[in-house]
């Protein structure tokens, strides 16, 4: 088992520059705190590395005893933190069968990740981000996931090409829209369908609107719109 004292040494240094997306992208390496991330990290398959400064509860090739001071150098959380798993970013092939998310614009990790949650949560396919959405190895990111980060094909990509490939696959695809849009009590089920989400403050963009097969908006009384993840949410267990 390996054993660093030092906040100095040169793993620490690149492994605390993992907070900023620059360095995860250019390593393909991403920090992942707490026991339950890591046991399902673990189960994904791609953890390099645990640190611990206390105790380890998992069996796993390659371990490091660390110092508290370097425990708190490399997590993003204010309170005590005692394991922190190095992963690698791998991504899981899509497998569409009946049903996708895809995001347009999402800024915040928070409703990235409860979003990713929901959509295991209701057995759908993968989800889909654009490339200007939150970064989805964002620690807010992944922690608001609870672990379903690791369970479900997440791809970032030009979403214009993605939708066109989904309807070329037979899906119908619904975005959500407040103007010129249909009741979502309306809408029949179809054997496959996605369904799209937008920027928290401009919603879906116009482009993917108008490409998309029909405009979907949930009925409100009295407010007009919902949280971006409240949306999802809902639309998501109407059509599980």
């Amino acid at each position: 088992m390996e054993k660093i004292t030092s906040v100095h040494n040169e793993k620490i240094k690149k492994w605390t520059l993992l907070h900023k997306k620059k360095y995860r992208d250019e390593s393909g390496l991403f920090l992942v705190e707490g026991e339950h991330l890591i046991e399902e990290a673990l189960k994904a398959g791609c953890v390099r590395a645990i640190l611990f400064d206390q105790t380890c509860p998992f069996a796993f090739e390659h371990l490091i005893q660390v110092t508290p001071e370097i425990m708190r150098k490399l997590s993003a959380n204010v309170s005590d933190v005692h394991l922190i798993a190095v992963c690698a970013q791998t991504q899981k092939e899509p497998l569409y069968r009946r049903r996708a998310v895809l995001l347009d614009g999402v800024q915040d990790p928070g409703n990235l990740g409860t979003i990713i949650r929901t959509a295991v949560s209701f057995g759908y396919d993968a989800v889909i981000c654009s490339k200007t959405c939150a970064d989805l190895y964002n620690e807010k990111t992944i922690r608001s996931t609870q672990g379903a980060f690791f369970h479900i094909p997440l791809i970032r990509t030009e979403l214009v090409d993605a939708l066109k490939e989904l309807q070329k696959d037979g899906f119908v695809i619904s975005a959500t829209a407040l103007d010129s849009s249909v009741p979502l009590q309306s809408i029949d089920a179809s054997e496959k369908m996605a369904f799209v989400f937008g920027n928290e403050g401009q919603g879906v963009s116009e482009e993917i609107q108008r490409l998309s097969d029909q405009r979907v908006r949930i009925e409100m009384d009295g407010f007009e719109s919902l949280n971006v993840a409240v949306a999802a949410g809902i639309i998501m267990y109407r059509f599980q």
